[in-house]
């Protein structure tokens, strides 16, 4: 078994409070809605939303993917940090044993905030996992972020 572990960060303008009500605590109810060309629904198969819940997000059929199931290990509503791992989904998963995210909104300036975001790949026997494979993983997940941000930014009354 390999393990890929990659890192990215970007800025927003928008507190870490509302980031991580909207794309973390409320993301099955905001995200089918705000990209419902990609995400058909997201919902709880196990628990409410609390470490060791399970959601699945159902994409549409514009998407690569059918589905995607995750459990929330680890959820820190006071640090704004949120830590998952990927436990199936109907492709690639015969390269993969796991994904593990963790994800976490920091102050910065008056306003915005950091997003960090963490991935750690851990591949199966005697497999490797193109760096253009991540790459296009990363940008859709920073693509979802970019418009949950302008979301939050048209609405400055949601999610505070």
């Amino acid at each position: 078994m390999g393990i890929i572990k990659m890192s990215q960060t970007f800025k927003t303008k928008v507190t870490p409070n509302r980031m991580f009500k909207a794309l973390i605590l409320e993301s099955h109810k905001l995200c089918p809605q705000l990209m419902f060309s990609s995400i058909k629904s997201i919902e709880y198969t196990e628990g409410e939303g609390d470490a060791g819940s399970i959601k699945q997000m159902n994409f549409t059929e514009a998407s690569p993917l059918k589905y995607a199931k995750y459990r929330i290990d680890e959820l820190d509503k006071e640090g704004f940090m949120c830590k998952y791992t990927l436990l199936e989904t109907d492709a690639f998963m015969d390269k993969l044993e796991s994904i593990t995210y963790e994800v976490k909104f920091e102050p910065y300036g008056y306003t915005g905030c950091v997003c960090k975001i963490s991935s750690e790949y851990k591949t199966r026997d005697n497999v490797e996992i193109k760096e253009e494979d991540i790459e296009l993983g990363k940008d859709r997940a920073i693509g979802m972020y970019e418009v949950v941000e302008a979301y939050l930014l048209a609405h400055p009354h949601a999610y505070t």
